[in-house]
């Protein structure tokens, strides 16, 4: 029997952010959606307003037989600029801010010493902004922002 684990992640947009962990061999299933605020249920339109305190983030399901939890913290560090606070590209405000929603402490412990090895290794030349902070609710996005650029034939995704 497959034991399924989760791992929650924001960085920038969720599309992009999506489409780069669905085509991985191992993740079983992703949804794009909000995290870390206070507003209950936001919509895309709320959480655009930068007020809710939620960021665009991503919930993975995944086999970690086939798929460590460091090996998507790798792909999470390698997808976007962890050293730009509440932007990514174009897109300007905390809800594209980028942060590592740990669901353990295992999670958190790996998230924590990897960033660490980045700073001292000066991966970037700023600072590392991230965020690692423990799980929120996440709420699910409306259904025309899930598989994204899959829907659109930019990408096509391994998981469902």
């Amino acid at each position: 029997m497959t034991k399924i684990e989760k791992a929650t992640f924001a960085a920038g947009c969720f599309w992009g952010i999506e489409s780069a962990f669905c085509q991985i061999d191992g993740v079983i299933s992703t949804m794009v959606g909000y995290s870390g605020g206070h507003t209950k249920d936001p919509s895309y339109e709320e959480v655009c307003t930068d007020k809710t305190g939620h960021a665009e983030s991503v919930l993975i399901e995944f086999d970690p037989e086939i798929l460590s939890y460091e090996k998507l913290l790798e792909i999470f560090w390698n997808i976007h600029d962890p050293t730009t606070l509440n932007r990514q590209g174009p897109d300007i405000g905390s809800q594209y801010r980028s942060i590592i929603f740990y669901h353990n402490e295992e999670q958190m412990n790996l998230a924590l010493k990897i960033k660490d090895k980045l700073e001292k290794a000066g991966r970037f030349s700023r600072k590392i902004v991230t965020e690692i902070i423990p799980v929120t609710t996440f709420y699910k996005a409306e259904e025309y922002h899930q598989k994204y650029f899959q829907k659109h034939g930019i990408v096509k995704c391994k998981s469902k």
